[in-house]
Formats: C-alpha cells, structure tokens, sequence
C-alpha cells in the first residue's frame, strides 16, 4: 500500500481590491508631490477601495488571506498619507498664488 500524503493548505481568496488600494496609495503620496489634486484624488479612491475590503475581509471571515488583508491595509495607511499630503499641497499652492497676486497688484502702483 502506497502513504499518499495529502496537502492540508487550504488556499484563501485574496481580497478583490487589495492590490488596486496599495497602488492608488502610493501614487497618490507620489501624485501629492507634484500636484496635490491628483494625489487628492488617487487617495480618496484608494481609501474607498481599502475600505471596502476591510469590511469584506470581517464580514467573511476565514475566506480571505491575511497577506492581502495586509497590503490592502497598507493602500489604506497610504491613501491616508497621500491624502493628508494632497491637501497641504493645495493649501500652499493656494497660499501661494494669493500671495503672488495680491504682491503684484500692490507693487505696481505707478505715480506720474
């Protein structure tokens, strides 16, 4: 009689959205950086997928991997930098174009 072994790793489904959450979170820390409004937009859309997932991963629980549990909560914790990014990098290009335009438009008082 031939000892067949059998292979007792169940293999879990990975989270849907995990992937998509921690490329849209890094882009977004990058896209923060150049204009703040892609990064913005890239780390809404990011947190919204991370989220999703994260109730999908406790609403079934034992379905899904904890290794894509975990890169979707690293899109999560990256969407929130990029956001927080994004928004400070709006703020000072607000900031400093009302400084540019107010300056100019009181430096150039002209008097004959």
């Amino acid at each position: 009689m031939v000892n067949q072994t059998q292979n007792n790793f169940e293999t879990k489904a990975s989270l849907p959205n995990a992937s998509a959450s921690l490329v849209l979170g890094i882009v977004s820390i990058c896209g923060s950086f150049i204009f703040g409004l892609i990064g913005l937009i890239c780390g809404i859309i990011g947190l919204v997928l991370a989220n999703k997932d994260k109730k999908l991963y406790f609403a079934e629980d034992g379905v899904y991997s904890t290794s894509s549990y975990s890169t979707s909560n690293a899109g999560r914790i990256c969407s929130i930098i990029g956001i927080v990014f994004g928004v400070i990098s709006i703020i000072f290009l607000i900031f400093f174009i009302l400084v540019i335009f107010t300056g100019t438009s009181t430096s150039v008082n002209l008097k004959y």
